[in-house]
């Protein structure tokens, strides 16, 4: 990073719709399968094949473009975008660029303890191309098309990001919110969204924007802060030479840690844009729209806000109970049912997430009724079973055991803890004849022994008897004289 400039940082996020087939054809809109088998003549671009409009497509754009407070284009049309690559069937690719879908809006980040506003310039339709392989055959590079034609979103923010931090911060923020609307499962390792970078620099307190270069195709969230902070190291090592920045387009090595340089930048003009004419103009009503408001479920920010508000979550808790949708529901819904929110965030931050690592499981999958885990929650919150025991044994069960309740399984094991004062005072009386000089110790000062004596009945009762009571009832006797 450099003291003497300023990054000005724009980002292109493409983001694939989780639609059951592509954006003009039938073809199912798929990931993993053989190369070359989700294809179809129009995918293919054959001579004479039409496209046609997949409307659901649409109504995910919608959904988030009201979630980031866009303006909804009333009518829009596509465009070609002219381009030959030998992975781009058609020889163009349909896409938006005179009347995007949405446009505007912003998504409010949190950075250093503050909330910022990165703001958007717009959110466009358009199909994605097929890919080209070059690393299985040493002579010739491959094709596979099954990607040709799937759906997009292309969201494009103003040039108002400053750090690389924020850069990381705001995909971060984008890939929540399109896992929790389910307009896209936010797979970057997969391809499932994609980010481009636009980066400049220019000295600090000047407003100009200089020429920019732009890093294509990062791929994980990690490789975009460090993409970033390379090529803004490596531009202020340009400028302080005395040599221009020329616009042009890079690409990220991982495992190098830098960037380097693939061909010219191009621009608006080179695509040579002009309507689609195979498809009419779009018109998108307001019963469309507010359909589209009704299937939108709680955006991650608002979850963070409401969990802070309502349970006393620290903002770090808040935020890593949002980082899945399933998460955030689960802990929603145990909060309301102990009426504990911060017993529930420390059960869902450290046995729970604890299980799910060890399982290499994602909280969809994890097995326990919310209102089973409630329950052993409460018994530790009412005393009968010790946080111990339920953390362990009785956790370990109710993962491993459907339909059987923490009760159940404490009282099969055994482990219920004791309130039986009579029972206790056994305990007490055999902690204290066993070490009398401690006991000693205690009475002339040394009240951090209390703890010592706690440990020696526990261990004694196999951490049976109820904690509460019985601290009661060991002070109560080691302060007699």
């Amino acid at each position: 990073m450099t003291d003497e400039y300023e990054p000005v940082i724009g980002l292109e996020v493409h983001a694939r719709l989780l639609t059951k087939s592509k954006l003009f054809c039938s073809d199912p809109n798929d990931f993993g399968n053989e190369p070359n088998t989700l294809v179809s003549p129009v995918s293919l671009g054959h001579p004479g094949t039409l496209p046609f409009l997949n409307e659901a497509v649409l109504d995910k754009a919608l959904m988030l473009g009201l979630a980031c407070g866009c303006e909804i284009a009333g009518k829009m049309y596509f465009e070609r975008k002219n381009y030959f690559y030998p992975d781009l069937p058609k020889g163009y690719q349909i896409s938006q660029i005179q009347t995007p879908v949405c446009s505007g809006g912003f998504i409010e980040i949190e950075s250093d303890g503050t909330g910022k506003k990165i703001f958007l310039n717009r959110i466009h339709l358009e199909e994605d191309a097929g890919k080209s392989i070059h690393d299985f055959d040493k002579k010739y590079s491959q094709i596979d098309l099954n990607r040709a034609g799937t759906p997009l979103v292309e969201i494009v923010t103003e040039p108002c990001i400053h750090s690389p931090e924020d850069a990381y911060l705001f995909l971060s923020e984008l890939r929540n919110m399109v896992r929790f609307l389910e307009v896209c499962d936010g797979n970057l390792e997969e391809g499932s969204m994609r980010c481009d970078a636009n980066i400049s620099l220019r000295k600090k307190g000047e407003k100009i924007l200089n020429p920019k270069v732009e890093v294509k195709n990062v791929n994980s969230l990690r490789f975009l802060k460090k993409a970033i902070e390379y090529e803004i190291n490596r531009q202020a090592q340009e400028l302080k030479s005395g040599n221009r920045i020329v616009p042009h387009t890079r690409s990220f090595d991982a495992e190098k840690g830098l960037t380097f340089a693939m061909r010219s930048k191009e621009s608006a003009d080179d695509y040579r844009y002009f309507p689609e004419p195979d498809l009419p103009p779009v018109f998108i009503s307001e019963n469309r729209i507010l359909n589209a408001k009704e299937r939108m479920s709680e955006l991650p920010g608002n979850f963070r806000k409401r969990f802070r508000n309502e349970y006393g979550l620290a903002p770090k808790e808040a935020f890593i109970l949002t980082e899945e949708k399933s998460m955030a529901l689960y802990f929603d819904q145990l909060a309301q049912k102990t009426g504990d929110g911060r017993a529930s965030s420390n059960w869902m931050l450290t046995t729970v997430k604890a299980y799910l690592n060890r399982e290499q499981k994602e909280m969809s999958e994890f097995p326990v009724e919310v209102e089973r885990l409630a329950e052993l929650i409460l018994h530790v919150k009412n005393g009968v079973v010790s946080h111990s025991a339920a953390s362990s044994e009785i956790f370990e069960e109710l993962v491993k055991r459907k339909d059987v309740s923490a009760e159940t399984i404490a009282r099969a094991l055994n482990l219920e803890q004791q309130s039986d004062v009579s029972m206790i005072d056994d305990f007490i009386l055999k902690a204290i004849e066993k070490h009398p000089e401690k006991v000693k110790a205690y009475r002339n000062g040394k009240k951090g022994l209390a703890g010592f004596f706690m440990g020696e009945i526990m261990k004694m009762s196999k951490g049976k008897l109820d904690p509460q009571l019985t601290e009661k009832l060991l002070l109560e006797s080691l302060n007699k004289k």
